[in-house]
């Protein structure tokens, strides 16, 4: 399991974009007036404008994604240990993904390595 991403829903994108700027010395891979992506390392750090959830739909939640081989395997050995998913496996325009919520309740996704 490797770490992958860190997105970061918010209302000002560009007070995140110019702050990560700084920060990190660098301009972001990607950029839109609603989302920026920066690299650190082989992590990316994803920001993203919050939007209204809709009902069945993942919610616009900071989360921590890990990248792993197969994401099926990975959550039946999670829900093994006692991990309940809030969203089962499936596939996105990003590639397959799964999200699960740790103790305090923030979200961690488990996504496909290589997407």
């Amino acid at each position: 399991m490797k770490l992958h991403e860190l997105a970061y829903f918010t209302d000002n994108v560009k007070a995140m974009v110019d702050f990560y700027r700084g920060l990190l010395g660098s301009e972001p891979t990607a950029q839109s007036d609603d989302m920026a992506i920066f690299m650190s390392g082989g992590t990316k750090i994803f920001i993203h404008r919050k939007y209204p959830a809709a009902e069945g739909e993942l919610p616009p939640d900071n989360h921590i994604a890990f990248a792993v081989e197969d994401v099926d395997a990975t959550c039946d050995t999670l829900m093994k240990q006692g991990s309940s998913l809030e969203a089962p496996p499936k596939d996105y325009y990003w590639g397959r993904s799964a999200y699960l919520r740790d103790p305090d309740g923030h979200m961690v996704e488990i996504t496909k390595a290589g997407s």
